[in-house]
């Protein structure tokens, strides 16, 4: 029939982006006749799956995502890291995918097709195992916009298969360091060189000089890793009878600066802070496996913080961990929902998130087709169509069925439904949505966005009353 020749053609850009291999029957029903037909799509305007979530009542392995089992068993590993001197100018191949912006620490899975990547990887393998990654999108008449601002990512795992004389590869790779993009050039065989500025981290003091400083240097602080102070207020002095040295606190009157503006700028009260946020959140935000350094902790809140393409960029171009945790603290505290990013329709809430995986509320998973998904877990969502027939196939979450989830209103791909497969699995449903399909609506937005409606209100107004 024409219309499904027409059908197929609109949805072919779709399957392969998200991973349906050409399979329309995996997400349009039988009876589907246009885009917003009731018979092709089950639409959620308000959805509890179940209710909140309690930890006591997961019994899901939350170590399996973190393993990506579904790129296949045996794989290769790697051991050792490869370090560059901060400050330093490398040249590295660069890799480039859209909605993805890759922050150190954390994990990249990679399914790689086209001949020129698979060679420019292996190439990388028998060097250093370090390349490039950099965030792109599509410009005017389809040209790539790269964002100035990449990671490096290390190669720790990786399998070669061949099928029917086409070499694959899948890969798993870590973020490891910042750097910033300073020459760009192509080489014959296509493949995309930079030489970047590898970025360092600035650790600074969490007093000002001069001040407080003196002080701690008389009563001989000691410092911890990072060059941090571990509790800004407080300074050794002598041992106690377990042989440990003892701490009390430095009277506020030793300094020009009362105490709490110390805090403002003590990573560690920062790192409590935001802590307390995330936790007001969600009951069921597992924070008890983050990193505990500061620097780490930093990188930590911005891989699972539903931020944006802009804000995560905003956030890894700052050098200062310290620095980053205030923009971050800021960030959590004004989070309120998180809406599609094409039409601004509300989704989620922040209250709705939770951790489906060790590593936290939001995971990097790759398609059999090759389109990496930056993925967070929901257990609630509102405004959300439903759009095919629920398959196990290729899971990111073992024992989970997965179900196209499209935004109701302008029909944009949010990301998936899960549905347990597993009797006794809970739990039993939730929704894995893309980083890139959401906005996060901050409380200055809602700001402007309410003093911009009452000046066109007064605007209007004053003009009625003109003739």
């Amino acid at each position: 029939m024409a219309d499904e020749s027409s059908d197929e053609e609109q949805y072919e850009d779709l399957n392969v982006q998200n991973g349906y291999d050409g399979e329309l029957e995996l997400y349009l029903r039988g009876d589907y006749e246009s885009d917003t037909s009731e018979s092709a799509a089950e639409i959620v305007q308000d959805s509890d799956e179940g209710g909140a979530l309690d930890e006591c009542t997961m019994n899901f392995d939350q170590s399996l995502p973190t393993r990506h089992q579904y790129l296949g068993e045996e794989m290769d590993e790697f051991s050792g890291r490869t370090y560059h001197e901060p400050g330093t100018h490398i040249t590295l191949p660069l890799l480039m995918l859209p909605e993805l912006v890759l922050v150190p620490g954390q994990t990249l899975p990679l399914h790689l097709f086209q001949p020129q990547s698979v060679s420019m990887m292996k190439n990388i393998i028998e060097k250093d195992r370090t390349f490039g990654l950099v965030n792109a999108r599509y410009g005017i008449n389809q040209s790539q916009l790269l964002a100035a601002i990449g990671t490096t990512a290390e190669i720790f795992s990786m399998k070669e298969e061949s099928d029917a004389g086409i070499n694959t590869l899948r890969i798993k790779a870590t973020g490891r360091q910042r750097f910033r993009i300073k020459e760009l050039r192509r080489q014959v065989d296509g493949i995309l060189l930079a030489t970047v500025h590898v970025l360092p981290e600035v650790n600074l003091p969490s007093h000002p000089e001069g001040a407080l400083w003196s002080c701690y240097h008389k009563f001989g602080c000691q410092a911890t890793t990072h060059g941090y102070l571990a509790k800004p207020h407080q300074v050794t002095s002598g041992k106690n009878r377990l042989g440990k040295k003892k701490c009390h606190k430095v009277p506020t009157s030793l300094s020009s600066w009362p105490s709490w503006v110390y805090e403002l700028y003590n990573p560690f009260v920062l790192m409590d802070l935001i802590k307390k946020e995330l936790k007001s959140w969600s009951e069921t935000l597992r924070i008890d496996n983050i990193p505990q350094s500061p620097i780490d902790f930093s990188f930590w809140v911005a891989a699972n913080m539903p931020l944006d393409d802009s804000l995560r960029l905003q956030i890894l171009g700052i050098n200062c961990p310290t620095q980053r945790l205030r923009k971050e603290l800021e960030i959590v505290r004004k989070c309120s929902v998180l809406c599609c990013s094409s039409c601004d329709t509300k989704i989620v809430g922040k209250s709705d998130l939770f951790s489906m995986s060790l590593d936290g509320p939001l995971g990097a998973y790759v398609n059999p087709n090759g389109w990496v998904h930056e993925t967070l877990t929901f257990y609630r969502a509102s405004g959300i169509r439903l759009r095919g027939k629920p398959t196990a196939q290729n899971s990111w979450f073992p024992g989970y069925a997965w179900t196209i989830a499209e935004c109701a209103q302008c029909a944009d791909h949010l990301g998936w439904r899960f549905t347990a497969v597993k009797k006794g699995l809970s739990p039993s449903k939730f929704w894995g949505l893309t980083r890139a399909s959401l906005r996060p609506t901050l409380k200055y937005d809602e700001q402007e966005e309410t003093s911009e409606k009452h000046t066109r209100a007064s605007s209007s107004s004053s003009t009625s009353s003109f003739p």
